[in-house]
């Protein structure tokens, strides 16, 4: 991993760079102390001293790398700290170069162990966005820690990634002579070993946050929207609310889903049917148009259940006034009336207020895998992904922001930083300010934070070796 981009990493067994530092614990104390808060490292310079004032509780200014500071591909990335919300920025950022070993296998009668060379053997690139809740820690460990879990996932599959096709048996040991008929049968190719890797490695930083969490006496989590160009593609993993896109002369592709309570309505009722215990008989799994009260009783009311995409009449019954498993409408809509997400990292000690419910039974950790061919696409010089957190999609959509990358990039070709300021020029647009280039006074009241990722020429020959 290139270190110039990346914040130290946090405490890994087997990890170089040791643990994320913390203020001492208490005398007697066998607890270490809580994450330190440290603003996103790629526009604020990393962690703030321990004595430095906490920072003020009005909207910032739209910040972003110093002009001296390239990101991968000339990327461009701004961000916005928003009033009220927190005391903090709870959006987290990390970009960096993913640089892979090769795994060789032992002897013979040793094949079980593998060792790492120490030359690269594959290259890419690494953009990514946490946005937290319940405080920043989890998104600074994620910052800290997802890139690691990456590397090491992609260097257990290596020598499966560079073959024709991915091999049966890694060693090369051939068992069965029809094992690549097996595979073929199967439609496995490489670009599905990135994203078991990708599948992967969240897993397993989910369970670092956890630990480092636990031990610190801490809640809280974080989605996470990740973007990884390997051989000649770029891989978009996204676990939350958090949105990319595609945006070219002509077009503008969805490069992920959000994932909120009511997009997995039907996921979530399915597991408190299985486990009716997660709800300690104080929520209802069904679902209605609104809370209901004493007055229904006996009525006839719409509802729907796990096995449903349409609706129905049931008549409501005692139980049925339980406050519901998924409550609410939107961006309102809550899980067991607490998460706007259902899909992330952390939020293991997390529980319904003044209950022993634990939410974390219905949050998914595992992303959703979308995959670009860059060597298939025709790109231009204005062709670029935009990543953000959903405080711009709050108040965009995926049509208004192509259109005003559409409208900036050709007008501004010569200058080397289009697109640090035209990731500006997107938070602007959500601050509702005079002379906001959509015209139409459009506010988010959270923190906001951007990559502009330029595909052109990047893009283009990208195999990686």
């Amino acid at each position: 991993m290139s270190r110039g981009w990346f914040p130290p990493p946090a405490s890994y067994p087997g990890e170089p760079g040791g643990p994320v530092p913390r203020p001492a614990a208490c005398p007697g104390s066998a607890r270490p102390g809580p994450v330190p808060y440290r603003g996103p490292p790629l526009s604020c310079g990393g962690r703030a001293p321990p004595d430095a004032p906490a920072p003020p509780r009005t909207p910032g200014p739209c910040a972003s790398p110093p002009r001296g500071r390239t990101l991968p591909w000339n990327a461009g990335y701004a961000e916005i700290i928003n009033a009220e919300k927190s005391e903090f920025n709870e959006d987290q950022a990390a970009c960096g170069k993913l640089c892979i070993r090769r795994c060789e296998f032992g002897p013979e009668e040793d094949q079980e162990w593998l060792t790492l060379c120490s030359e690269e053997f594959l290259t890419g690139h690494y953009w990514a966005l946490f946005d937290g809740h319940g405080g920043p820690a989890a998104a600074i460990l994620a910052a800290n820690t997802l890139h690691s879990c990456l590397r090491r996932q992609l260097e257990a599959i290596g020598e499966g990634m560079v073959a024709t096709q991915p091999p049966m048996h890694l060693s090369g040991r051939c068992v069965c002579p029809s094992d690549p008929q097996f595979v073929e049968e199967k439609g496995i190719r490489t670009e599905d070993l990135v994203i078991g890797a990708l599948e992967s490695a969240f897993q397993e930083c989910d369970e670092v946050i956890g630990r480092e969490l636990e031990a610190a006496g801490q809640v809280g989590g974080c989605t996470a929207l990740v973007a990884v160009s390997l051989k000649g593609k770029l891989y978009v993993a996204n676990a939350g609310d958090s949105r990319a896109i595609l945006v070219r002369r002509d077009e503008v592709r969805p490069l992920s889903s959000e994932f909120t309570p009511e997009s997995e309505r039907q996921r979530i009722q399915q597991l408190a049917f299985v486990y009716p215990e997660l709800l300690a008989d104080e929520f209802t799994r069904l679902e209605f148009p609104r809370r209901l009260k004493g007055d229904d009783l006996g009525q006839k009311v719409l509802f729907r259940d796990h096995y449903m995409s349409g609706w129905s009449y049931k008549c409501v019954e005692k139980s049925d006034l339980k406050y519901p498993l998924i409550h609410g409408q939107g961006r309102q809509a809550r899980l067991l009336g607490t998460l706007a997400v259902s899909r992330g990292l952390g939020d293991h000690q997390l529980r319904v207020l003044d209950t022993n419910i634990q939410l974390k039974p219905f949050l998914l950790s595992v992303p959703q895998v979308t995959v670009l061919d860059l060597d298939q696409l025709e790109l231009q010089e204005e062709d670029v992904v935009v990543m953000a957190t959903d405080g711009l999609w709050d108040v965009l959509s995926n049509e208004q922001v192509a259109r005003l990358v559409q409208s900036f990039l050709p007008g501004n070709r010569e200058d080397p930083h289009r697109f640090s300021e035209l990731a500006q020029m997107l938070i602007h647009s959500t601050q509702g300010k005079d002379g906001s280039p959509t015209g139409e006074g459009q506010v988010s009241y959270d923190d906001v934070s951007v990559f502009v990722i330029p595909l052109y020429s990047q893009g283009q020959g990208s195999s990686g070796h």
